[in-house]
């Protein structure tokens, strides 16, 4: 008789697909990978912060939000454009993508700044 597979089982199996697919991601798309999961990571203990602490300069705590939240959007519109097997941004060099992510990431935090007040 045969064992039906479990959810555990599925679950194993689906992570080790997952970390088999992963490994053979090129390194600039991990480091890539890292900095949007840092940036989330910040933006959810500012959060965390603003709910123990209290929020009395409010624009200051949406301001380091979406500062967080807009430079992880970035970072994943630069993997994207940046990752070979993406055909649909294939003619555009990964310096000319970089260079999108720069301008726009000042553009963003001069929004920002001036948010500030």
């Amino acid at each position: 008789m045969v064992k039906p597979a479990t959810t555990k089982d599925d679950a194993h199996a689906l992570f080790h697909s997952l970390r088999s697919a992963y490994s053979a991601t090129p390194t600039n798309l991990k480091i890539i990978d890292l900095y949007v999961v840092f940036a989330v990571f910040t933006a959810l203990i500012q959060v965390a912060y603003m709910a123990i602490v209290g929020s009395f300069p409010f624009n200051s705590f949406l301001s380091g939000v979406l500062s967080c939240v807009g430079t992880a959007v970035l970072a994943v519109c630069l993997r994207i454009q940046v990752n070979k097997e993406n055909k649909e941004f294939k003619d555009l060099p990964p310096e000319r993508a970089f260079a999108d992510f720069v301008l726009c990431n000042l553009v963003l935090h001069l929004v920002i700044m001036n948010f500030l007040g």
